[in-house]
């Protein structure tokens, strides 16, 4: 009984880690790709009813390369400052001298990506005045 219960808990770990990193991509695919069938549709639909399409429209389908948001390296940089902060605090909380430094560590990795967004946007808003 005590394999079968190490063997399912070994189980349930590698599914817990390995699941979301193939889960996640499959499902951006697959909503990215019903996301623009549908848009098909709605062209198709429209040019059969006689509307003419907007060259706009056309030219955002075949060219999606989406601008940022003005403030969007800001919110992005804070985010990930939070996310950095509260790692390193919680390596803090768990009281335990071997735990400490590697949360640290982890925790000053989004710490420093966030730093660096938020200098981001402070370079570009000066440089946009």
């Amino acid at each position: 009984m005590d394999d079968f219960m190490g063997g399912l808990v070994g189980f349930v770990a590698v599914v817990l880690i390995f699941g979301p990193v193939i889960i996640i991509p499959v499902a951006w695919f697959y909503f990215k790709f019903k996301r623009d069938r549908e848009i098909q549709n709605t062209l198709r639909t429209a040019l059969e009813k006689g509307h003419e399409v907007p060259a706009e429209l056309l030219e955002q389908i075949s060219d999606p390369k989406v601008q940022p948001k003005k403030d969007q390296d800001l919110r992005r940089g804070i985010v990930l400052i939070a996310v950095g902060l509260g790692i390193g605090a919680f390596g803090f909380l768990v009281e335990e001298d071997a735990v400490v430094g590697p949360l640290i560590g982890i925790g000053s990795i989004p710490l420093l990506i966030g730093l660096g967004l938020t200098l981001l946007w402070v370079l570009r808003s000066r440089h946009d005045q």
